[in-house]
C-alpha cells in the first residue's frame, strides 16, 4: 500500500505542478509523457481505483477517469475477465459511496466510464447494468443519479461512435428499444408525482371575474372543458431538489425523443405532464411572484422555472421534429397541438384588461419585461411554430376540431410583440412557409381557390397591413432607427436592408394570392409619401451656390427624412409586385399597373429636373442621401415594370401606341440628364440599370429617333467628353450596343432596316475603340513605366466594355452576333496581335483571354474557322511548359486565373461538335496531360485543378469516338466484337489523372472528379469498356473504400457508395471472388481470424441499398477492429 500512498502523493504533486501557470511548455510535455506510459502499464486501473477512492484533488480524479476510460475503450479486449469483473463491480460502488461528495463533472465523468463498460459487456457479461439504473431511478435517495446515468446511457448507446461494430450498434439499439416502455413509464411516474405533490399545497388564486381565461378560443382548441380546467391549475412552487429531479427527468426526455420512433409508448399522460411543465415558462404569475418577494433568491427560482419550461418544449420539439407519424399516433399530435396552442394563447394574452387598446400595450410592456428573461423560452416556441408550419399543418388542417384561422390570429399577435429583431424574422419566416403552403395548395386545387382565399383573407389582408407599417418610419420609427444600414453580412446586406427584404417577401407572397387585396393597401400608402416628395418644389429656392431646400426647423427635417425613408421602402415594394402584373393577367390588371407606371415615371421625371440630388439641405449628412435614394429607388421601381412595358408594346404597337411612346419618352427625359460623371454613382448606376431594361427587354423601334437617346450616343462616342465610371460606362454601352443590333418585337425580318444599324453599330464600336486599336502600331515597341500603365488602363477600359457588349448579345439572333462581330472584328485582331507582347504581364493577360472565352462562347461561329484556327494556334504556341509554370508557380492567383481561363477557352473549343476542331484534340491532351499537369499534380493548392479535370471531361465527353471507334457491326452482334480502341495512352493518363485526383484532400475536386467519372459511366458505359474494366476498375473501386477507411472525405460518403456499386456491379462475381479477399488480404492492422468475419459480413447482395450498406459495414468494422488491436498491449492473446 506504500507504494500506492506514494504514487498517489507524487502524482498529486504531478498535476499540481502541471497546471500551475508558471510551468514551461517543455516541463508540461515531459509530464505528458510520463502521464501517458503510467496509464499505459498493465495493471495501472488498480493505482487508479485506489487514487479515486483516497484523493480530493479533481486532476487526479480527472486523470484517472481517463485511464479507465481508455482501457474500456480502446484495450477492454486485451484485459483479463478477473480484472474486468473486479473494475464492473468497483466502480458503481465507488459511485455509490461518493455521488454526493464528488464534483458534478467528475460525477459525471464517472457515470460515462460505467456506461462506457455497458456498451461494451451488457448483456452477456454486465447483465444488471441497466437494471442497477432503473433501480437507482427509483429509490428516492438516488433519483438524481440514476438519471444521469439513464441520459448518459442513451447518449452513449442509442447513438455510438464507430469505436463499435455494427452487428454490436445494432444489438445496444434493439436492448434500448426493448427498455423504453419502462422507462417512459418510469420518467412518467416521477414528473406526474412531483406535480401532484406540489399541487395539493399550493394556494389556489379565486379566479378573476376578467380572466376569460377558458373563452371561447381556448374551448375550441381544447375541445374539453376538463383539459382547460386541467392546464388552469395554478402552478406549484417546487423545492429545488424536485426542481433538480425534473430537470434530469426532461433532459432524459428530450434525449430518447431524439432517436426513439413515434409510437403509443408515448402515452397522453407523458404528453399531458410534460405541457404542464412548459407552462413554467409561460406563466407570468410565478414570474411575478419572484419579483414582488424580491429576493435574489426567488429570482434565481424564477429562473429555474423557466429553464423547466425550456426542457419541456425541447421535448415537445422533438416530437415535432419527426416527419415520419404513424396513424395511431395523429391523435396524439392534434391533442399536442391543441395543448401548445393553450400555451400560445396564454404568452399573448393578458388579464384584468379594461380596453383592447389598453391590454395590448399592458401586454407588450409586460412581454418585454419578462419574455427578455426567457428568451430561449421563446427561441423554443418559435421553433415549435416553424415545425408546426412547415411539417404538420397540412396534416393538422384537415381536422375540423383544429381551428387554424383562430391559430393564425395567436401567431400573428405572437409575431407583433416580438421583443426582438431576431424573433420578428424568425417569426416572419413562418409566416412565408405558411403562405408557401398555401400558395402550393391552391395550385393543387385550383376549383377550391375561392374557399381556401376567403377562408384565410381576413388573416391575410392584417398581416400585409401589419407588415407594411413595420416598415414604415412613420409607424415603427423607434426601431427601424436601432437597424444597422453600414455593416454588410454573409450576404452583402446590412442589417436593414435584410429586414426590409425578408417583409417585402411577405408583401409579394400575400400579392400572388390576393393581388387586388395587396394592391388597395399598398398605393394610396405609396401615394401619400409621393405627395410629400412631389411638394417639395415649393421649397425649393435659388441661392447664390445653386438651389436650396427652404426646410429649416428641426421637427419639419426629422418628420421629411422619415416620409423619404418611408417612400423609398415603398417604391421598393412596388418595385416587388411587377411580376404579379404581366403574363396571364396582364389584362386583367391593366390598369392597376399602368397607374403605377404612370406616377413612377411622373417622379423620376420630376427628381431629374428639379435636381434634387444636388440640392442644399439643411441637414445635408441626413436629407441628402435621402432624396439620392428615392430618386434611385423610383428608377429600379420603374425598372422592375420593364416586362410590363414590353408586354404593353407588343398588345397596343398596332393600334394607338401614343401612350406608350409618351410614357417611354418621358422615362428618358428622366435618364438623360444622369448620364453624367458629376450625379452620384448610385443615381448613375439606377438610371444606366433602367436604359439597359429598356434598349434589351422592352426594344421599341422608335427608341433610337429620341433625341434624348442620341443625346447619349453623342456623349458616349465624345473623345473630348469625361469617361464616366467602369460600371456605368459598360452600362451605357450595353445599351446603346442592344438598341442596335437587338431585333424589334412584333416586326418581320424585312421591317428590321439592318443596314442602317449596321453601320451605326459600327460607328459606335468604331468610336469606342478608337484608342485601342491605335496601339497595335507600337505594341511591339519597348514601353516606358508610365506609357505601360496608360496602356494597360486603355486595353481595360475598352476590353470590359467589349466583353459586356458580346455576353449581352451571345444568346441573340444570327443576325445580331453578325453585325456585333462585323464591328468587332478589327479590334479582336488587334487584341491577337497584343496578346504575345503582354504574355509576362499576367493581369492584362488575364483581361484579354476573358474578352476572347467570351469571344469563344458567343460569337465562334461568326469568327469563323480559320481566324479561329489561328487564335488555338497562338494561345498553344504562348503557353509553353515554363510559361505554365511561371503563371501558375510564380505569379500567384492572377497566374492561375489566367491559365484557368486559357483552360475554359479550350473546354469550349473541345466541346463543338463536328469535326472543324478535332485536328487540335492530341495538342490540347498533350498540352493537359505533358504540360499543366505535372505542375499542379503535387501541389496541395486547387488553383486550376478544377479546369483542367473538367476539360478532360469535356475531352471524353463530347469526343468519345476520338478513343473507341463504335462500328455498326458491335453493336448489332452484342458481346461479339468489343469496341475499337483508339490513342489508349493518353486515355490511359487521363484516368490516372483521376485516380490520383481521389487521393487528394480537396473534397471539392474529389466530388466533381467523382461526378465526372460517374457521368460518363451513365452517358457512355464508361465502367464496362474492356480497358476500364480489365485494368482500371478495382483499383478505382480499391482508392475509394481506402478514402471510406481513412474517413477522409467522410462529406461524401453516399456518393462514394453509390459509384463503388455501380464500378462493382459491371463484375460483381469478380467483385466478391477476387477483389473483396485481395482487397482485406491488403489490409494491415487486423489479424486473419478479423478478416475472416469482415469478408462473412459482406453480403453477396447485388442492389444498391443492401450493396452500400454492406460497405458502410465493412468500413466501420474494420475501422473498429484496427483500433482495438492498436491499443492491445504487446504479447496480448485475444480471444
Amino acid at each position: 500500500m506504500a507504494s500506492e500512498e506514494a504514487s498517489l502523493r507524487a502524482l498529486e504533486s504531478l498535476m499540481t505542478e502541471f497546471f500551475h501557470n508558471c510551468t514551461t511548455n517543455e516541463r508540461k510535455r515531459e509530464i505528458e509523457e510520463l502521464l501517458n506510459n503510467f496509464a499505459q502499464q498493465i495493471g495501472a486501473w488498480r493505482f487508479c481505483l485506489y487514487f479515486l477512492s483516497s484523493t480530493r484533488n479533481d486532476y487526479v480524479m480527472m486523470y484517472s477517469l481517463t485511464v479507465f476510460e481508455n482501457l474500456i475503450n480502446k484495450m477492454w479486449l486485451g484485459v483479463p475477465s478477473q480484472d474486468k469483473m473486479e473494475i464492473r463491480s468497483c466502480l458503481p460502488k465507488l459511485l455509490l459511496a461518493h455521488h454526493k461528495t464528488l464534483p458534478y463533472f467528475i460525477r459525471n465523468k464517472l457515470c460515462k466510464v460505467i456506461v462506457d463498460i455497458g456498451r461494451q459487456d451488457w448483456p452477456m457479461f454486465y447483465h444488471d447494468f441497466f437494471t442497477n439504473i432503473l433501480q437507482l431511478i427509483q429509490s428516492p435517495v438516488t433519483t438524481p443519479l440514476g438519471l444521469i446515468m439513464l441520459k448518459t446511457t442513451s447518449e452513449e448507446l442509442a447513438c455510438p461512435r464507430e469505436d463499435l461494430s455494427v452487428a454490436r450498434k445494432e444489438e445496444l439499439r434493439k436492448l434500448l428499444l426493448d427498455q423504453v416502455q419502462t422507462v417512459l413509464g418510469l420518467l412518467t411516474g416521477i414528473l406526474e408525482s412531483i406535480w401532484d405533490k406540489h399541487s395539493v399545497t399550493a394556494a389556489t388564486p379565486p379566479p378573476s371575474p376578467t380572466s376569460g381565461e377558458s373563452g371561447d378560443l381556448l374551448s375550441s382548441l381544447l375541445q374539453s372543458p376538463s383539459a382547460a380546467k386541467l392546464l388552469n391549475q395554478p402552478i406549484p412552487i417546487l423545492d429545488t431538489e424536485s426542481e433538480y429531479i425534473c430537470s434530469l427527468a426532461l433532459e432524459c426526455l428530450a434525449h430518447l425523443f431524439s432517436w426513439i420512433p413515434l409510437s403509443t409508448s408515448i402515452t397522453p399522460s407523458l404528453l399531458t405532464t410534460i405541457f404542464h411543465f412548459a407552462r413554467f415558462g409561460c406563466d407570468t404569475r410565478v414570474r411575478k411572484m419572484s419579483s414582488v418577494n424580491g429576493s435574489s433568491q426567488n429570482s434565481v427560482l424564477g429562473q429555474e422555472r423557466g429553464r423547466l419550461g425550456v426542457l419541456a418544449m425541447s421535448c415537445i420539439n422533438e416530437l415535432m421534429s419527426k416527419n415520419c407519424v404513424p396513424m395511431e399516433f395523429e391523435e396524439y399530435l392534434l391533442r399536442m397541438f391543441q395543448q401548445t396552442f393553450y400555451l400560445l394563447q396564454k404568452i399573448t394574452k393578458e388579464n384584468n384588461a379594461h380596453t383592447v387598446k389598453s391590454r395590448l400595450e399592458e401586454l407588450d410592456e409586460r412581454v418585454l419585461c419578462w419574455w427578455r428573461q426567457a428568451e430561449s423560452y421563446i427561441e423554443k416556441f418559435t421553433d415549435f411554430l416553424r415545425l408546426f408550419v412547415s411539417v404538420h399543418l397540412r396534416r393538422i388542417e384537415s381536422y375540423s376540431q383544429f381551428p387554424v384561422v383562430e391559430f393564425l390570429a395567436l401567431l400573428f399577435k405572437y409575431t407583433f410583440h416580438q421583443p426582438t429583431h431576431e424573433g420578428y424574422f424568425s417569426c416572419l419566416d413562418i409566416w412565408t412557409l405558411f403562405l408557401d403552403y398555401l400558395t402550393s395548395k391552391i395550385k393543387s386545387r385550383l376549383a377550391d381557390k375561392e374557399a381556401v382565399l376567403n377562408r384565410y383573407e381576413d388573416a391575410l389582408v392584417l398581416l400585409l397591413t401589419e407588415v407594411l407599417n413595420r416598415i414604415q418610419f412613420r409607424y415603427n420609427q423607434a426601431q427601424l432607427e436601432e437597424l444597422d444600414d453600414e455593416t454588410l453580412d454573409d450576404d452583402q446586406q446590412t442589417e436593414w436592408q435584410r429586414y426590409l427584404r425578408q417583409s417585402l417577401e411577405v408583401v409579394a407572397k400575400v400579392m400572388e394570392l390576393l393581388p387586388t387585396h395587396a394592391f388597395s393597401t399598398l398605393f394610396p400608402v405609396l401615394q401619400d409619401n409621393l405627395e410629400v416628395y412631389l411638394g417639395l418644389q415649393q421649397f425649393v429656392v435659388t441661392s447664390g451656390t445653386g438651389h436650396r431646400l427652404n426646410i429649416t426647423a428641426e421637427n419639419d427635417c426629422r418628420r421629411l427624412h422619415c416620409s423619404l425613408r418611408d417612400l423609398s421602402s415603398l417604391l421598393q415594394a412596388v418595385g416587388r409586385l411587377a411580376e404579379y402584373f404581366i403574363g396571364d393577367v396582364f389584362a386583367a390588371r391593366f390598369n392597376d399597373a399602368l397607374t403605377v407606371v404612370e406616377r413612377l415615371v411622373k417622379v423620376t421625371l420630376y427628381g431629374s429636373q428639379i435636381k434634387l440630388y444636388n440640392i442644399e439641405t439643411a441637414v445635408p449628412s441626413v436629407l441628402k442621401p435621402d432624396l439620392i435614394d428615392v430618386h434611385a429607388q423610383s428608377l429600379a421601381a420603374l425598372q422592375a415594370y420593364s416586362h410590363w412595358l414590353a408586354q404593353f408594346y407588343s398588345e397596343v404597337h398596332r393600334q394607338n401606341p401614343e401612350q406608350f411612346i409618351s410614357l417611354v419618352s418621358t422615362a428618358l427625359e428622366a435618364i438623360t440628364p444622369l448620364i453624367s460623371s458629376k450625379v452620384q454613382e448610385k443615381l448613375l448606376l439606377s438610371a444606366c440599370h433602367l436604359l439597359v431594361s429598356l434598349a434589351t427587354t422592352v426594344r421599341p423601334v422608335f427608341l433610337i429617333s429620341i433625341p434624348a437617346v442620341q443625346k447619349v450616343f453623342n456623349r458616349i462616342t465624345d473623345t473630348s467628353a469625361q469617361r464616366l465610371p467602369d460600371k456605368a460606362q459598360v452600362l451605357v454601352c450595353r445599351a446603346l450596343s442592344n438598341v442596335l443590333l437587338l431585333p424589334w418585337p412584333n416586326l418581320p425580318e424585312s421591317e428590321q432596316q439592318w443596314a442602317v444599324r449596321s453601320t451605326n453599330h459600327a460607328s459606335l464600336i468604331s468610336a469606342l475603340t478608337r484608342e485601342y486599336r491605335q496601339l497595335k502600331s507600337n505594341a511591339i515597341l519597348p514601353q516606358r513605366k508610365v506609357q505601360m500603365e496608360d496602356t494597360k488602363v486603355i486595353i481595360h477600359q475598352t476590353l470590359s466594355v467589349l466583353e459586356d457588349i458580346v455576353e449581352s448579345i451571345s444568346g441573340e439572333s444570327t443576325k445580331s452576333r453578325q453585325i456585333c462581330y462585323q464591328s468587332l472584328q478589327e479590334s479582336v485582331q488587334v487584341s491577337l496581335a497584343l496578346f504575345p507582347a503582354f504574355i509576362h504581364q499576367s493581369d492584362v493577360t488575364d483581361e484579354m483571354l476573358s474578352f476572347f472565352l467570351t469571344l469563344f462562347q458567343g460569337l465562334r461561329v461568326q469568327m469563323g474557322v480559320p481566324f479561329t484556327e489561328q487564335i488555338i494556334q497562338t494561345f498553344l504556341n504562348m503557353f509553353t511548359r515554363e510559361q505554365l509554370a511561371e503563371s501558375i508557380l510564380h505569379e500567384g492567383s492572377t497566374g492561375c486565373r489566367v491559365v484557368e481561363k486559357f483552360l475554359k477557352i479550350l473546354q469550349v473549343v473541345v466541346q463543338e461538335p463536328g469535326q472543324v476542331f478535332k485536328p487540335f484534340l492530341p495538342s490540347v491532351i498533350s498540352l493537359c496531360m505533358e504540360q499543366v499537369y505535372p505542375i499542379i499534380a503535387e501541389r496541395s493548392s486547387p488553383d486550376v485543378k478544377a479546369e483542367l479535370f473538367e476539360l478532360l471531361f469535356r475531352v471524353l465527353h463530347h469526343n468519345w469516338r476520338y478513343f473507341f471507334k463504335s462500328s455498326v457491326l458491335a453493336s448489332v452482334q452484342r458481346g461479339v466484337a468489343e469496341e475499337q480502341m483508339e490513342n489508349e495512352a493518353q486515355f490511359s493518363a487521363i484516368m490516372q489523372a483521376f485516380g490520383q485526383s481521389f487521393l487528394q484532400p480537396d473534397i471539392h475536386l474529389f466530388k466533381q472528379n467523382l461526378f465526372y467519372l460517374e457521368t460518363l459511366n451513365t452517358k457512355q458505359k464508361l465502367y464496362h469498356k474492356k480497358i476500364f474494366r480489365t485494368t482500371m476498375l478495382f483499383q478505382f473501386v480499391n482508392v475509394l473504400l481506402q478514402v471510406l477507411v481513412h474517413k477522409s472525405h467522410d462529406l461524401l460518403q453516399e456518393e462514394i457508395g453509390i459509384a463503388t456499386y455501380n464500378m462493382a456491379s459491371v463484375d460483381f462475381d469478380g467483385f466478391y471472388s477476387a477483389f473483396l479477399p485481395e482487397f482485406l488480404a491488403s489490409c494491415d492492422g487486423v489479424d486473419s481470424n478479423q478478416k475472416n468475419v469482415l469478408g462473412r459480413n459482406f453480403k453477396m447482395d447485388r442492389d444498391l441499398p443492401s450493396f452500400t450498406q454492406n460497405v458502410h459495414r465493412l468500413v466501420n468494422d474494420l475501422r473498429y477492429y484496427r483500433l482495438c488491436n492498436d491499443s492491445l498491449p504487446p504479447g496480448t492473446v485475444k480471444l
